[in-house]
């Protein structure tokens, strides 16, 4: 059986959870356009990072995301053809120490929504490229290296990616979970 690795920050859930946990502790009205790097938290000025940082590690990032739509169903269909590997960073750049307490949000976030899946199934590391599978599905181009079907998830963060980088790369950019249903389960969209 052929093995599938799928990130889950803005692949399985949407973005939504950190972008309003800077709009909740600014009191702004971010959307993510403004957002310019990888970062969501680059948006705090620089006086305020540290309270940020204190304000956040006191939240679970995932009771304020949302799961993109059709992506539950869909994993477990490729669950039924696939090895399924849910993988994530999970050390938080801002504060080290956090990263334990990322690491259970989401181990949680994982059991809850993905049942069906055996918690065996689920890593956590930073450098995915090290990680040998046959198909990868992630926002971050330099994870899908050691793939031979690589999927790129759109994402704010990689809109500059061009398409000519992409193929070059043999990578294939997918917008949502209906296309990797397609692809890879051959499933018409609706």
């Amino acid at each position: 059986m052929k093995k599938i690795m799928i990130d889950i920050d803005d692949v399985i859930s949407d973005y939504s959870g950190y972008l309003g946990l800077v709009n909740e502790f600014l009191k702004t009205d971010y959307k993510i356009e403004d957002v310019r790097g990888y970062y969501i938290q680059d948006l705090v000025p620089e006086n305020q990072k540290e309270d940020f940082i204190q304000f956040f590690v006191t939240q679970n990032i995932y009771d304020h995301s949302s799961i993109f739509p059709d992506c539950i169903e869909i994993i477990k269909k490729l669950n039924e053809r696939y090895d399924v590997y849910i993988c994530s960073a999970y050390v938080f750049r801002d504060n080290l120490e956090y990263s334990a307490d990322s690491l259970k949000y989401k181990f949680q976030f994982l059991t809850k929504n993905l049942p069906f899946l055996d918690p065996h199934n689920f890593m956590f590391l930073t450098k995915k490229e090290i990680l040998n599978c046959d198909i990868k599905i992630d926002d971050k181009i330099e994870n899908l290296r050691n793939a031979e079907t690589k999927l790129l998830f759109n994402a704010y963060h990689n809109q500059s990616i061009s398409e000519e980088e992409l193929k070059a790369q043999n990578v294939i950019r997918i917008n949502n979970w209906l296309e990797i249903a397609q692809i890879l389960l051959n499933e018409e969209i609706n």
